[in-house]
C-alpha cells in the first residue's frame, strides 16, 4: 500500500490536512466530529506475537484515556473477537479498519499516534506510519529516537521492555505532547525526515 502521491510530495500539507481527514473518518463511522481528539492505530493488527498480552494489560489503561482507537482487522482470531466486543462495547473509540487499500489509506491519513507492542524493525507499518506524520509509540529500534522537548530532536515515544505500564507511560507522554501543536509537528517533520 503506497499513500496518495500528493502526501508524499509535500509532507506540510499533508500534516494541515490530517485533522480534516480525521474528522471525515469520525463522521463516515457515525462518531462525533473532533478533530482535535487523538486518534491511535495499532497498524499491524494484533496476534500474540505482536504484543497481544502486552495489550491486554494495557487496556484498562488505555480506556481511561480520552483517545479514538483504530485496529486493523488482520492477525489472530482471538484478538479479532476481543476487538469486536471492545468496538461493541466502546462503539464511539474503537473501530476495526479493513484491511484494504482504501481502509488502510484512511486510517494513515486520519491517525495522529501508532501503538507498536512488539519489535517494529521488520515492519513495513512502520515506515508507513512515519511517512504519513504518524507517531510511533514503540520499543527501541533503529529508526526511532526518543523524543526529547529540550533539544525538540526524537521522532517517537520510546519504552525499554515490552511493558503494560512502561507503554501505557510512553503513551500518556505522547498525548500529553499532543496537546502542543508546534511540537507536535516538530516529531511528525522528524518522523518524516528520518527516511531520507
Amino acid at each position: 500500500m503506497q499513500l496518495p502521491m500528493q502526501s508524499q510530495k509535500r509532507p506540510s500539507g499533508m500534516l494541515d490536512l490530517k485533522q480534516q481527514s480525521k474528522a471525515q473518518l469520525q463522521e463516515s463511522f457515525g462518531w462525533p466530529a473532533e478533530p482535535k481528539r487523538p486518534m491511535v492505530c495499532l497498524p499491524a493488527g494484533m496476534s500474540e506475537k505482536l504484543g497481544g498480552t502486552v495489550f491486554e494489560e494495557l487496556l484498562p489503561g488505555l480506556l481511561t484515556l480520552p483517545l479514538e482507537l483504530l485496529v486493523v482487522g488482520k492477525g489472530s482470531a482471538s484478538y479479532g473477537s476481543l476487538f469486536t466486543k471492545l468496538s461493541k462495547e466502546h462503539r464511539h473509540r474503537v473501530h476495526i479498519m479493513p484491511d484494504t487499500d482504501d481502509g488502510l489509506r484512511s486510517m494513515y491519513t486520519a491517525c495522529d499516534v501508532a501503538l507498536f507492542l512488539s519489535d517494529p524493525r521488520t515492519m513495513k507499518e512502520l515506515a508507513l506510519c512515519l511517512s504519513a506524520g504518524i507517531v510511533p509509540v514503540s520499543l527501541p529500534c533503529p529508526l526511532l529516537e526518543n523524543y526529547d522537548p529540550v533539544q525538540e530532536s526524537g521522532n517517537a515515544f520510546l519504552y525499554e521492555s515490552p511493558n503494560a505500564w512502561q507503554c501505557f507511560a510512553a503513551l500518556v507522554r505522547s498525548m500529553e505532547t499532543y496537546k502542543l501543536p508546534f511540537d507536535w509537528k516538530t516529531i511528525q517533520r522528524n518522523g518524516m525526515e528520518a527516511l531520507s
